[in-house]
């Protein structure tokens, strides 16, 4: 996944940074390239930064639902294969239903209005003279449309994908969710792989790379979350967030030396490198607190 490193800060809004990826260039430089029917290549560039506009607009949503949810909003980057909200709302079905489904939302929102848009355009009486626009018009409605499409595919790491794993959680619990999404996923994204080579569409084959990583990704985590759920938990802890008790066990992994420990046994550091950690995430929520707010929590617990 992209990350600050090698991005360009954007700019700053409701408290969320938009970050542009360098490979973002790259991206640009084959569409305009495969683009073709207007009569100048600042077309072209316009298609392609309202193609990235829209995929903006589109994780804005995630960022804004997910904070409306209570959770954390980070950074937006986008990159060539689109962009990456990165979020962290609370570990509860819903909540991650509605940080999820709010960006293909947008999609919806803006389709009769980019709709309008195209027909007011078909209807002017300039059009025969700027042929353009009305290309240009019905191209960024197709962007539209597709993207609403392609992510309600339900294929993870998709939005579709990520829908169906968030239904799944009501009925199943949090690792057999993901477990079955990610299965999914691997069904799905090998229909997408044949549909790619029929086209022969190089852009749409290194995508399905893409998920076909996040697929496996998340057939890891499932298997890491399922050890969670079975994992004996340590005695005299609790989350201040979810009042759950920490599992006993090294499900913690040291950030410096990648290295698995039990955060909970050494006091917040690292048996291998001696990295000390001031706050320890919660296997089950995701909160970050201080071990002594749990200890205080797990021995004296507030009223209910």
């Amino acid at each position: 996944m992209p990350t600050r490193n090698g991005s360009i800060r954007l700019f700053k809004l409701f408290g969320i940074t938009v970050y542009l990826h360098w490979a973002w260039f790259i991206a640009v430089w084959y569409f305009v390239s495969q683009a073709k029917g207007y009569s100048s290549p600042i077309w072209s560039v316009m298609e392609c930064l309202s193609l990235f506009g829209i995929v903006l607009i589109h994780e804005f949503g995630h960022q804004l639902a997910c904070r409306s949810v209570g959770g954390q909003t980070h950074d937006i980057i986008l990159w060539p294969l689109g962009g990456v909200a990165y979020v962290s709302p609370p570990q509860r079905p819903g909540a991650q239903l509605w940080s999820i489904a709010a960006g293909p939302l947008v999609n919806v929102i803006l389709f009769p209005i980019l709709s309008a848009l195209l027909w007011l355009g078909a209807q002017a009486d300039s059009i025969d003279a700027v042929p353009d626009w009305l290309r240009f018009l019905h191209h960024v409605w197709t962007i539209n449309l597709v993207l609403l499409i392609f992510n309600m595919l339900p294929i993870y790491p998709l939005d579709g994908g990520q829908i169906l794993r968030s239904l799944l959680w009501f009925l199943f619990g949090r690792a057999n969710s993901l477990l079955a999404a990610s299965i999914i996923g691997f069904i799905g994204v090998a229909g997408l792989i044949l549909f790619a080579l029929w086209l022969r569409d190089t852009w749409l084959i290194i995508l399905c790379v893409f998920i076909v990583l996040n697929c496996w990704g998340g057939l890891m985590q499932a298997r890491a979350l399922a050890k969670v759920a079975k994992a004996p938990r340590r005695e005299g802890f609790a989350c201040p967030e979810c009042k759950t008790p920490p599992p006993l066990g090294n499900f913690w992994r040291c950030g410096k030396c990648r290295n698995p420990f039990d955060t909970f046994e050494t006091h917040g550091i690292c048996p291998h490198c001696a990295t000390e950690y001031a706050a320890t995430s919660c296997p089950e929520c995701g909160s970050l607190r201080p071990i002594t707010q749990w200890e205080s929590y797990g021995l004296n617990p507030p009223p209910q």
